[in-house]
């Protein structure tokens, strides 16, 4: 059975590449069957990632059967994962996330959870030596990934280890990685052509908080006027996804790449406790500008109080 290798739900760049960087790694050196898909449609910036360096958009698939062999990258929280998971056969887990629990597998696994800002990153490390070997597409996928996990270091989640790692694929590339940077975060900032559903589910994780389910939702652009010009809709359509998702209250924060800040939309009374409880701010209106947050991982999820 060839093994299936996949991120989380509402795949980003990381989860997009990732896949794709393992998958090359087990067939190419390794040689294991395995094959990259996704959970979902890429974002913008991955989409461009795949086209950037002539990778076909991997199999959307909707859940896995029964003993499905699958290696988990980019999460490990069941949530974020197929609603079959823990009756597949998980034969691995490579993460940058906290561990959430609730995977259950057939027997001891392989697990490696880095505080590393991206999974690429952690992939480079395990392949030691062999790393060498990657093509020129590989390189570029995993450059992409740890560009778009930091924001170009910009996020609180970098390390100097994922600079190193992302500066010597550049290089290697012969690539300026402010330039290709800018490439990248052109095609995320891209999001004329999305419904706002799409928009609000584009990069989002499901989070409880003291009993209230939370899609905690990030559109990180370097035009953040272009989703800010929907806000009215944008809120409008929290309703119909909070319906349809099951959770209690959408939080959309829209992060200002450049200015290094995010706006977080303050549709009720809910939002505005938990965006003044959260954050230290006084809130009056619709939205309220968070300086320096950028990270969900680090900065939103951790703080989040209602």
């Amino acid at each position: 059975m060839t093994t299936l290798v996949f991120g989380h739900k509402s795949p980003d760049t990381d989860s997009t590449g990732s896949p794709i960087l393992w998958s090359w790694y087990l067939n190419e050196v390794k040689g294991a069957d395995t094959k990259p898909v996704l959970l979902g449609e890429p974002n913008t910036e991955a989409a461009f990632m795949l086209t950037r360096w002539g990778f076909e958009k991997p199999e959307i698939i909707a859940d896995v059967i029964d003993d499905q062999a699958c290696i988990i990258v980019d999460t490990n929280n069941p949530a974020e994962l197929p609603a079959s998971i823990n009756g597949a056969d998980v034969q691995a887990i490579i993460d940058h996330h906290k561990l959430v629990g609730g995977l259950e597998t057939k027997g001891p696994i392989d697990i490696t959870i880095r505080p590393l800002a991206c999974t690429a990153t952690i992939m480079l490390d395990l392949m030691g030596d062999d790393a060498a070997k990657m093509p020129d597409a590989i390189k570029g996928a995993a450059l992409t990934c740890i560009l778009s996990d930091t924001l170009e270091f910009r996020s609180p989640t970098t390390t100097d280890h994922d600079r190193a790692v992302a500066e010597k694929l550049a290089a290697e590339l012969g690539l300026n990685v402010t330039d290709y940077a800018a490439e990248m975060f052109a095609a995320k900032s891209d999001v004329s052509e999305f419904s706002d559903a799409e928009l609000i589910r584009m990069d989002s994780k499901e989070y409880e908080v003291s009993g209230k389910k939370f899609r905690v939702s990030v559109l990180e652009t370097t035009a953040p006027e272009i989703p800010l010009g929907r806000k009215e809709s944008l809120m409008e359509t929290f309703k119909t996804v909070e319906a349809e998702d099951g959770v209690d209250q959408v939080l959309l924060f829209v992060v200002d790449i450049l200015k290094e800040e995010a706006t977080l939309l303050v549709p009720n009374d809910l939002v505005k406790t938990v965006a003044e409880k959260s954050f230290g701010v006084s809130v009056n209106g619709d939205a309220v500008v968070l300086p320096g947050i950028m990270s969900r991982k680090k900065q939103i999820i951790p703080n989040l109080a209602i």
